[in-house]
C-alpha cells in the first residue's frame, strides 16, 4: 500500500505541510487553481535547517489587490514559529509581499462557499472542506458560538485558504493510498493572543486535536510548533501512528518552518513508500507484532480504524423517529446506528441507541442525535478504534428469462487479501426478486455464488 507518514517531531503549519508534500514528490504546478481563485502565488524555494536542505513554500499576495482586516481574533494563528515572516522573505521584486494574513477575513460560511466555488476534484473539494470544518468546530466549541456563525480571521484569509487548498491540492497530486502521522510536537510555553496568554498549545489548536486522530506531545522546545492550521490539516487527512511505520522508503522530503532553533532543525518530515513491507514467512508473527504496536494494519487480519462510539438512552421516543435515525444520523457522519430494546427506571420499555461514527464528526452526529431524538444527554463510550475488514462492491448480473439483473455484492477480506465474507445487497436483491418472482433468498445464492466463481484461486 503506498503511504505516506509525516513525522512531525518540531510540528506542523500549513506552509510547512504543502512544502514537505512538495519534497516527497508533488508537482508544485498542481497549485494552479488556487492562484486563479485568489489573488496570491506560490513561491517555492529551499534553505539549509541545521544541516538538512528542505523546501519551503511561501504565499505571495499582490498589495495593490488585497485589503487587509485589523480585527484580528487571534494574532497568532499563522505566524506559530513556521510560516514564513520578515527574516525570510522569498519576494525580491515587484509588489508580491508574503500574504500572511492577508484578504478578507471570513466566516466559516463564506469559506465553504468560495472553496465549493473554485471547480476542484472532488476528492479535493473534500479534504479542503474537512480540515476547514475541523477549524470551525474547533474554534465554535472555544469561543461557545454555532459553527455557521463562527467567524475566522486568520485561518480565513487569503493565506491560510492557500495552505489547506493547496496541501489538499498536492496530497491528491502524490496519490498516496493512505496517510499517517507519528505523534505531532506542539511546543511548550506560552503564546500571546489578543484575548490575553494562553499555554502552548493553543485552545484551538488543543480542540482540533481532540477530535482528530493522531497525539500530539509536548517540547522539544518552549515554542509554539503546531498551528490550528497544520492540525486541521493533518485531522482530515492522517492517521495517528505511535512511531514510523514499516516502510520500504521510496522518497523522504522535507518541509521547513521560518524560525531557526539550536539544537532542533524546524522541518516536517514526509516518507512516501510501500506501507507493506516484503518478508520471509519466518518474520511474519514479528513483523505483524511491530505493525499492531505501531497501530498500522496487519497482514492477514482486520485494519485498525479510529472511532467514536457515542450512546444515549430514550423511554418516550416516536417509533417513526427510531426509524429514521440510520438516515439522519448517516447524512451527518455516523457509520453505523444501532437500536437496542432494554428496560430503563422503573421498569418502563426504552431503547438504547448506540452510534459509530469517526473523532472528528462525534460532536456533530451527537447534536442531530438530541435534535432527532430530544434526548437531553449523549455520552461517549471509552472505545477508540475497532478492527474492520476491506470491503469492496462487485456487480452480479443475474439472467432470468433472457433478461439481465443487476445486484451489488459486498466482498470481505483481510488485509492482505484473504476473502471470507461475500453477501449480496439485500434491497438489491428484493427488487430482483420482485421483478422475476424468485425468492430473495435464491436471487442472494446465485449472485453470490457468481461472485465467489470469480475470484482468484489461492
Amino acid at each position: 500500500m503506498r503511504t505516506l507518514v509525516f513525522d512531525g517531531r518540531t510540528g506542523a503549519a500549513g506552509d510547512m505541510i504543502c512544502a514537505a508534500l512538495i519534497a516527497a514528490g508533488a508537482d508544485p504546478d498542481a497549485l494552479a487553481p488556487v492562484s486563479d481563485a485568489l489573488p496570491v502565488r506560490y513561491a517555492v524555494g529551499e534553505v539549509e535547517k541545521n544541516g538538512i536542505r528542505a523546501t519551503t513554500v511561501d504565499v505571495l499576495v499582490d498589495d495593490r489587490t488585497v485589503e487587509t482586516d485589523g480585527d484580528h481574533d487571534h494574532g497568532h494563528d499563522h505566524s506559530h514559529g513556521h510560516d514564513h515572516g520578515p527574516d525570510n522573505d522569498p519576494s525580491t521584486s515587484g509588489s508580491d509581499e508574503p500574504a500572511e494574513g492577508a484578504g478578507v477575513h471570513r466566516s466559516y460560511r463564506e469559506v465553504v462557499e468560495l472553496v465549493e466555488s473554485m471547480g476542484l476534484p472532488p476528492a479535493v473539494e473534500s479534504t479542503a472542506l474537512d480540515a476547514f470544518e475541523l477549524l470551525g468546530r474547533a474554534e465554535a466549541s472555544v469561543h461557545g458560538t454555532d459553527l455557521n456563525e463562527t467567524h475566522f480571521h486568520e485561518v480565513g484569509a487569503d493565506d491560510a485558504i492557500a495552505d489547506v487548498v493547496g496541501a489538499a491540492l498536492l496530497l491528491a497530486d502524490l496519490g498516496p493510498e493512505r496517510v499517517v502521522t507519528t505523534p505531532v510536537a506542539a511546543g511548550g510555553g506560552t503564546v500571546e493572543m489578543s484575548h490575553g496568554t494562553y499555554p502552548v498549545p493553543a485552545p484551538a489548536t488543543t480542540e482540533i486535536a481532540s477530535r482528530a486522530g493522531f497525539r500530539i506531545a509536548g517540547g522539544p522546545i518552549d515554542r509554539e510548533l503546531l498551528t490550528p492550521t497544520g492540525a486541521a490539516i493533518l485531522g482530515a487527512v492522517a492517521d495517528g501512528f505511535d512511531a514510523v511505520p514499516d516502510l520500504a522508503v521510496e522518497r523522504a522530503g522535507y518541509g521547513a518552518g521560518d524560525a531557526d532553533f539550536e539544537r532542533h532543525p524546524n522541518v516536517l518530515r514526509a516518507l512516501v513508500g510501500d506501507g507493506r513491507e516484503p518478508g520471509p514467512d519466518g518474520d511474519r508473527e514479528k513483523r505483524d507484532d511491530d505493525r499492531a504496536r505501531a497501530g498500522q494494519p496487519v497482514d492477514g487480519r482486520l485494519a485498525h480504524d479510529d472511532i467514536a462510539i457515542l450512546e444515549t438512552n430514550l423511554d418516550d421516543a416516536a417509533p417513526e423517529v427510531l426509524g429514521g435515525l440510520q438516515e439522519t444520523l448517516s447524512r451527518a457522519g455516523a457509520r453505523d446506528v444501532t437500536i437496542v430494546p432494554t428496560a430503563m427506571k422503573k421498569s418502563r420499555p426504552g431503547h438504547l441507541v448506540k452510534v459509530i461514527c469517526k473523532p472528528a464528526d462525534a460532536e456533530a452526529v451527537a447534536e442531530h442525535l438530541a435534535r432527532e431524538t430530544g434526548t437531553l444527554g449523549v455520552r461517549q463510550s471509552g472505545a477508540s478504534h475497532r478492527w474492520i475488514a476491506d470491503r469492496a462492491f462487485e456487480t452480479a448480473t443475474l439472467r432470468v428469462d433472457g433478461e439481465d439483473h443487476e445486484v451489488d455484492v459486498k466482498v470481505a477480506s483481510t488485509t492482505d487479501g484473504e476473502v471470507y465474507d461475500v453477501s449480496g445487497e439485500y434491497d438489491d436483491a428484493a427488487a430482483v426478486a420482485e421483478a422475476t418472482g424468485l425468492p430473495i433468498r435464491e436471487v442472494l445464492r446465485r449472485v453470490e455464488a457468481e461472485v465467489r466463481e470469480q475470484l482468484p484461486r489461492e
